[in-house]
């Protein structure tokens, strides 16, 4: 059950990255507008608008898909150390994929308990945002490179 609610969670992921990073603000406050605008007190409502976001953006949707299989697989898959070891590297591994995924917002280091750090990205990503996207795939590549020692020893 968990590793199906995780595999959901990194196709929303995927897909809310893959919708929104072509032009970021600009999407996401016309879909929060054209969401909250709706009635959403009907099932019915909800999920027509959703059935019309997969016929208008169903290339993204086939790519999220497509993305979710190893991403889930590559997150849930034990790690052949000791127990401590594994929640260290398992957290290290969603750390990565947030901070690809969904780094221009600082979700990463809200996960890492860092929220100083996320505010601060969430700030330089209103200010310029490209250079957070550069900063978080830079986060990213660091989290890859670094040791579990190392990625314990900075949470």
């Amino acid at each position: 059950m968990r590793n199906i609610a995780l595999a959901i969670g990194v196709f929303i992921v995927v897909l809310v990255a893959l919708s929104f990073g072509e032009k970021i603000t600009s999407e996401l406050f016309i879909w929060l507008s054209h969401i909250t605008g709706m009635a959403m007190h009907q099932l019915q409502d909800l999920t027509l608008v959703m059935q019309r976001y997969v016929q208008a953006n169903w290339g993204k949707v086939l790519i999220a898909l497509a993305l979710t299989v190893p991403i889930s697989l590559w997150i849930s898959r034990q790690s052949q150390q000791g127990e401590p070891s594994d929640r260290i590297h398992k957290k290290r591994k969603i750390a990565i994929f947030l901070a690809v995924f969904l780094g221009w917002l600082g979700i990463h280091r809200f996960y890492l308990g860092q929220i100083g750090w996320g505010l601060v990205y969430i700030v330089i990503f209103y200010l310029f945002a490209p250079l957070i996207v550069l900063i978080s795939w830079i986060d990213a590549l660091r989290y890859v490179l670094m040791s579990d020692e190392d990625f314990a020893l900075r949470l």
